[in-house]
């Protein structure tokens, strides 16, 4: 299972739906970008200490950019920019999915779901 970094943005603002979501899939991946996005959240060393150790201990693997990832990427971006406004975080999230098969968990899911052969399951805060 593939997280993205909305689901973990509503588990650490307390929703139960989110901290649910989060301990039914461990371990879970994460793309670098959805990790990124989260740091970028943080507000505080306190909160960046956390969410690290809570990756750990919960056996996340952060999916860094590869080749193929990269590749997916810009052809889903020559795809479905102009016609479904995809942009660069979501079409690397997309791709990554897409790369390691895995399914994507996400409340948002209009960005994904004219992406053919992505598999999302929605998630509602």
């Amino acid at each position: 299972m593939l997280i993205d970094s909305d689901v973990l943005i509503w588990f650490y603002r307390g929703r139960v739906s989110a901290q649910q979501a989060i301990f039914q899939n461990i371990p879970f991946s994460l793309s670098a970008v959805s990790y990124m996005e989260v740091v970028q959240g943080v507000r505080n060393k306190e909160e960046l200490s956390k969410l690290k150790k809570d990756l750990r201990q919960w056996g996340a693997a952060i999916v860094h950019l590869s080749e193929l990832i990269s590749e997916n990427a810009i052809n889903l971006l020559e795809t479905y920019t102009l016609s479904h406004g995809l942009e660069l975080g979501d079409a690397i999230i997309a791709a990554t999915a897409l790369a390691f098969h895995e399914t994507l968990l996400t409340g948002n899911t209009k960005h994904y779901d004219y992406i053919p052969h992505i598999q999302v399951i929605p998630f509602t805060v």
